[in-house]
């Protein structure tokens, strides 16, 4: 007995096996077909790239990639293998005893808004690991899913763009002349954006003329008398522009042991943020250059509206968001809803007097745990459901006082500086709620990640 005490069951240094690493994921335990064992290995290694490729570039994180790679070669007969993932890069080594090692490594150089096109892969390798798909059929269904168009036209999406930040403004307390004018502002924003992408500019760059545009129309629309708050207009085009998906996959990518990968996220992300600092500060400082008082941009709305019309007023933003983000069609509304669930914890976290600062730790949470059991049952990833419906929680307002407070108000540059880092912090407390929302509703999801269960209750 005492020996069982102070000794472990296995030694300290003994290999762990790499198919463990499925443990807890939608993947686990992968039906190998065994007529696949072993041969043709370097087909298998090169489809495993191609899923793996097609996942980072729609906006999967480091974790879900790895899983989807060891999930596809142990269900296609290859345990021998070690799987390196970097911010970009994806290398995988296939080492049998006594055999010459394959080592093949992909670089993903471009990225694109498509989580409906990340559900489709995440069902292609759930019905792998099920044993229900060959090679061939994979690799063919694969090539669908990249060739496919995405559920929404271009057109269609920054038009949704311009329908989030409307009702995000009105959600935060704007007029209607707010929302308006912050539709307004993004579909420009949106247009400016995509012929600026046809030029070949650096996304910095189109993320830094987006927040000047928001600001300058805010300011002018404000300039001519227009009844509205600019302060909650410009906080509108922030949430639109802020890196939240990078985000919350930078934090689960560091959280889960892929520092590296997190580091290159976090940075792309900080740029972002400073793109949009930048845009606010030049948009600002235009609007003294004619003759605005800035200190009276700060003057609220209308007020807050009845509860259930910011409710509504929600869930039609979560909805344009997912639409902008290419989210499925069949997901719109259980995405809304995941949102609309984590605004009522939210709403009472406040109503507790816990604090503001927490309440929005606690209410990215819930959609991580929500957002989990949602995604899969509907065939896709925890992050396709969260990023949208986290969206509301960011402190868009307090942004922009802090870029004020840092840029113009020369008097009181400390104050900005402390205002931003205090919104960073609430931002990684939501990203970081929202991976622990995701770990806490792994026991409850064990049988959610098998497509043919699903198929069987529907027969």
């Amino acid at each position: 007995m005492l020996r069982k005490l102070v000794q472990g069951e296995a030694p300290p240094t003994a290999p762990m096996s790499i198919v463990e690493r499925l443990a807890g994921s939608p993947y686990a335990n992968p039906m190998i077909q065994a007529a696949g064992i072993d041969t043709s290995a370097r087909i298998t290694l090169d489809f495993a790239l191609d899923v793996a490729e097609t996942m980072f570039r729609y906006g999967a994180g480091a974790l879900e990639v790895e899983t989807s790679i060891i999930a596809v070669t142990a269900a296609f007969g290859l345990s021998d293998i070690d799987v390196d993932i970097t911010n970009q890069s994806v290398l995988i080594n296939y080492a049998k005893p006594d055999t010459v090692p394959i080592t093949v490594m992909r670089v993903v150089r471009s990225w694109t808004n498509n989580y409906a096109g990340l559900s489709l892969v995440h069902e292609l390798v759930t019905d792998i690991v099920n044993g229900g798909v060959g090679r061939s059929e994979a690799k063919e269904r694969l090539q669908e899913i990249t060739s496919r168009p995405k559920p929404f036209p271009r057109w269609m999406a920054i038009g949704a763009g311009g329908v989030f930040a409307g009702a995000i403004v009105a959600f935060l307390g704007g007029s209607i002349f707010a929302a308006l004018v912050g539709s307004i502002s993004t579909l420009l924003m949106g247009l400016v954006g995509k012929k600026l992408s046809k030029w070949r500019m650096p996304d910095f760059f189109i993320t830094g003329i987006g927040a000047c545009l928001a600001t300058v129309i805010a300011l002018l629309f404000w300039a001519l008398h227009v009844p509205l708050s600019p302060s909650l207009v410009i906080a509108g085009g922030i949430l639109f522009l802020l890196p939240t998906g990078r985000l919350v996959s930078a934090t689960q990518d560091a959280i889960n042991g892929f520092p590296v990968t997190a580091s290159g996220r976090y940075l792309s992300a900080f740029f972002t943020f400073a793109a949009i600092a930048a845009g606010v500060a030049v948009g600002l400082v235009g609007g003294t250059m004619i003759g605005i008082s800035l200190p009276e941009v700060f003057v609220q709305g209308e007020g807050s509206y009845p509860y259930i019309v910011r409710a509504l007023l929600l869930v039609v933003a979560t909805m344009a968001i997912c639409m902008t983000e290419q989210t499925k069609l069949n997901m719109l509304l259980p995405t809304a809803a995941v949102g609309l669930a984590g605004l009522l914890i939210y709403d009472f976290v406040l109503w507790a007097g816990i604090g503001d600062r927490i309440a929005p730790a606690i209410g990215a949470v819930v959609i991580g745990f929500l957002g989990r059991i949602v995604g899969l049952r509907m065939g896709s990833p925890q992050l396709v459901v969260a990023v949208p419906a986290v969206l509301f929680l960011l402190p868009g307002l307090t942004v922009f006082r802090s870029i004020f407070e840092l840029t113009v108000n020369s008097e009181a540059p400390f104050n900005g500086i402390l205002g931003l880092f205090g919104a960073l912090t609430v931002i990684l407390a939501i990203a970081g709620g929202a991976v622990l929302g995701d770990n806490l509703a792994r026991p409850f999801t064990k049988g959610l990640g098998s497509n043919e269960n699903r198929r069987a209750r529907r027969r």
